[in-house]
């Protein structure tokens, strides 16, 4: 390793360890004294939690240790709390100083403290879809689309029920995509309503009923609510950085993904103002326009040649089950084995293991 690419003992704090965050320290960590604060010990691969659910042992490649990957930093298990503008406090006590802090606390998430938690709720979640006769899924964004599609191919004798409020399933892409959708789960014999919502306040697995906006009663052994996740932002509210939260909680950046009117601080990743789909691979290629851009500046380098981040077509790949998929891309909408063969198969797992340096099938120590 030459000088210039050892650590010049600046401080970055990475708060989050989501998509954007472990990659980010996985990057930096030869290259800077970095810290990550995380409220839970490891990164879930997040668009393989749905095969985690149908099949408990796919998460062992998918809930990976942060000191697995990240082995040349400091990890503080613990929620942020406070920022001021040389410090980041806990609320386990801990006074981490920063010379560069990043953002990137993506969504709220209710996820255990504990890779070994984690692991475990798969396999109740598991045991739940196992010993149902029927489910009813709520929400037809990507994730309840993918998650019905697991469930219809790995228990086709399961009663699958998907009920969204909007007018047509992943209305964050284009129309001809929500057909595709809508067909192939109607030929797995998903029933799908559209145009009406489920009362969450008053759903109970308990008595197996349930209404929907529209009166329609629907019976289900259980559920799962697979609605959008509120912005993990709330705690910066009482922070120096209120006042660069937007109206709907996501942080204001610049074209290098630097907070407006900050030097020192970036966001990445699904709390940016950024208006863009907000998904992992996205969140991945924020994590590299800051990486290359801290180096830049820990360096000494130029303003000028900060790298800006552009926000490109609107690409989606949507998996089918385990052999079939949709993608979305420039001026073409295509579905079936081509895009289930780029994402369905392994979801990714076994790419985004390696760029962590990790082997794509771990030990079973592990």
């Amino acid at each position: 390793m030459t000088s210039e690419e050892q650590s010049n003992g600046k401080k970055v704090v990475i708060v989050g360890g989501g998509v954007a965050g472990s990659i980010l320290a996985k990057t930096l960590q030869v290259h800077a004294d970095v810290t990550v604060i995380d409220p839970k010990e490891y990164f879930e691969i997040p668009w393989a939690s749905l095969r985690s659910m149908v099949e408990p042992s796919f998460a062992k490649r998918s809930v990976i240790r942060h000191a697995d990957y990240f082995k040349n930093g400091r990890i503080i298990i613990s929620h942020a709390t406070k920022i001021t503008d040389t410090e980041v406090s806990t609320a386990d006590g801990h006074l981490v100083p920063y010379d560069y802090l990043v953002i990137a606390t993506g969504h709220t998430d209710s996820s255990p403290k504990a890779r070994t938690e984690k692991l475990g709720q798969y396999e109740a979640e598991h045991q739940k879809i196992k010993s149902a006769d029927s489910i009813l899924i709520i929400g037809g964004g990507p994730t309840g689309v993918e998650l019905a599609g697991e469930i219809a191919v790995d228990f086709p004798e399961k009663k699958v029920t998907l009920v969204h409020r909007g007018s047509r399933l992943l209305e964050f892409i284009g129309t001809k995509a929500s057909t595709k959708a809508l067909n192939w789960l109607t030929a797995k014999k998903v029933e799908v309503i559209l145009g009406q919502s489920v009362n969450l306040d008053s759903i109970s697995d308990g008595n197996g009923t349930y209404q929907t906006s529209g009166g329609e009663i629907i019976k289900a052994d259980c559920h799962f609510v697979c609605a959008g996740q509120r912005v993990g932002s709330a705690w910066l509210k009482e922070t120096i950085l209120k006042d660069m939260l937007d109206m709907h909680g996501r942080l204001m950046v610049d074209e290098d993904l630097r907070l407006k009117g900050w030097n020192n601080i970036f966001a990445v990743g699904d709390i940016t103002d950024i208006q863009e789909i907000k998904q992992g691979y996205i969140a991945h290629k924020h994590s590299l326009v800051v990486a290359k851009n801290l180096k830049l500046l820990m360096n000494g380098g130029k303003e000028c040649k900060l790298e800006k981040y552009k926000p490109g077509f609107p690409l989606a790949l949507v998996s089918l089950g385990r052999k079939e998929g949709l993608a979305q891309f420039p001026y073409i909408t295509i579905s079936g084995s081509v895009p289930g063969y780029i994402k369905s198969r392994d979801m990714f797992v076994g790419k985004t293991r390696k760029e962590l340096g990790l082997e794509s099938y771990p030990v079973e120590s592990e």
